[in-house]
C-alpha cells in the first residue's frame, strides 16, 4: 500500500513495494526448512511477486486464508495499516504500524533522541510559510543558520523521506536554496524539510536486533550488530541502493576497528535508541563522526533494507544488516531465523 500523506507530508513509495527482499526472505525462510505460504504454489524464484502477498486487507486475508500463521510485515506500515486488524489474531515479523509512523518523522525522532541526550546531527525544519517549530524558508539566511549551529556543507532531505532519495548535500546557500526549492516543488515529499549538519567524517550504520525475552522469562537487551562503513559517496550521500548495491560500497568493521571508544560511544547511543522507538524487529542506523571524530546518530530507520544473497542471480544483494550479520557470524538465513524468533503477538 502506498504510505498516506501524514500531516501534509509524503513517503514516497517504492515501485513494486518490497517484492524484491520480501521473496529473498522467503525464498532463504524456505531453503532452511521452515514453512512459507507463498502466493503461487510453485513460486519462480526468478519472479519477486510470486513469492510475496499485497499488504493490503485483501492480500492479508488471502495469506491467512492460505493458511499462513504468521505474517512476515515487510513494508512500510502506519497507523490505521490493514496489519492492525489481525494483529491479535496471528503471529507478526515487524514493527507496531503506530510506532512506525511516529519514527518515519525523522525529524520528530531526532530531536526525541537528542532530547534524551543522544548525540545527534544538528538540524531545522523549514517550509514556504513559517509557523510554531517550522522556519520560513526564505528567511533562513547564512547568518540564521549560523544562529542555529548549522553552517556550509548542509544536508537538504525530506521529513520521511526513503533511503537517500531526495538527500543533497549543498556547500554555499545559493546551492541550499535551489535544492530546498526543488524538493518542495517536487511534490513528492509534501511543502517541509530537514536542513541537517553535514557530518565530514566517517559513514558506519549499525543493525540492532531488538530485546528479547527468552522463555526463561529474561529479558535481554537489544543487540547491535557490527557497523558497516559506508564509502565511495555520491558528493557527501551513500548512493540509493536501487542504483548502486551496497556491497560495492560498505564493508564491516574489523574486531580492532570496533573497539574504538568512538564506536563503542556510538553502539551505545543505538541500544539506547532502539529502546526509546520501542523496536520490535531489527532496525537500523546511520552514523557519522564530526571534524572530531564524535559519531553522531542522523537518520533512524524502523524498516531497513532486508535483501539477501540466495535467489538465482542475487549474489551481490546483501543489505547493509544482511552485511553485519554475517560479519557478527551469521549468514542472510541465520539472522531471518533469529527475527522470526522475535516474533510477536498482541493479547
Amino acid at each position: 500500500m502506498p504510505p498516506p500523506v501524514i500531516d501534509g507530508l509524503r513517503k514516497d513509495a517504492k515501485p513494486g513495494g518490497y517484492s524484491d527482499s520480501g521473496a529473498d526472505i522467503a525464498f532463504a525462510l524456505r531453503s532452511a526448512g521452515v514453512r512459507v505460504v507463498t502466493p503461487q504454489p510453485e513460486p519462480d524464484p526468478a519472479d519477486a511477486m510470486d513469492w510475496v502477498f499485497p499488504d493490503t486487507r485483501e492480500g492479508i486475508a488471502a495469506a491467512l486464508d492460505a493458511g499462513a500463521t504468521l505474517l512476515w510485515a515487510n513494508t512500510v506500515l502506519f497507523a490505521g495499516h490493514p496489519l492492525e486488524r489481525v494483529m491479535d489474531k496471528c503471529w507478526i515479523v515487524g514493527q507496531l504500524p503506530a510506532a512506525m509512523q511516529t519514527a518515519d518523522d525523522k525529524f520528530a525522532t531526532n530531536a526525541r533522541l537528542r532530547a534524551q541526550g543522544l548525540p545527534v546531527a544538528a538540524s531545522l525544519l523549514a517550509a514556504p510559510v513559517a509557523r510554531e517549530g517550522v522556519h520560513a524558508l526564505a528567511s533562513l539566511t547564512q547568518q540564521t543558520l549560523a544562529e542555529n549551529g548549522l553552517g556550509f556543507p548542509l544536508i537538504v532531505k525530506p521529513v520521511r523521506g526513503r533511503g537517500s532519495q531526495g538527500v543533497t548535500q549543498v556547500d554555499n546557500h545559493a546551492a541550499f536554496m535551489q535544492a530546498a526549492d526543488q524538493l518542495i516543488t517536487s511534490k513528492l515529499f509534501g511543502a517541509d524539510l530537514i536542513v541537517e549538519q553535514f557530518l565530514i567524517g566517517t559513514e558506519m550504520t549499525v543493525t540492532v536486533m531488538p530485546a528479547q525475552t527468552g522463555q526463561d522469562g529474561v529479558t535481554r537487551a537489544p543487540l547491535p550488530l557490527p557497523p558497516v562503513r559506508r564509502f565511495n559517496h555520491d558528493h557527501g550521500v551513500a548512493p540509493y541502493n536501487g542504483t548502486v548495491a551496497v556491497t560495492s560500497n560498505s564493508s564491516a568493521l574489523t574486531a580492532d576497528e570496533q573497539s574504538d571508544p568512538q564506536v563503542g560511544a556510538m553502539l551505545e547511543a543505538c541500544i539506547r535508541a532502539t529502546r526509546l522507538v520501542e523496536a520490535r524487529a531489527p532496525i537500523r542506523i546511520d552514523c557519522r563522526a564530526d571534524a572530531d571524530g564524535v559519531l553522531h546518530l542522523f537518520d533512524l530507520n524502523m524498516k531497513p533494507n532486508m535483501t539477501g544473497a540466495g535467489r538465482p542471480g542475487r549474489d551481490d544483494q546483501d543489505s547493509l544488516s544482511a552485511i553485519a550479520a554475517r560479519a557478527y557470524g551469521w549468514d542472510y538465513s541465520e539472522v531471518l531465523l533469529r527475527m522470526l524468533d522475535d516474533a510477536w503477538k498482541e493479547a
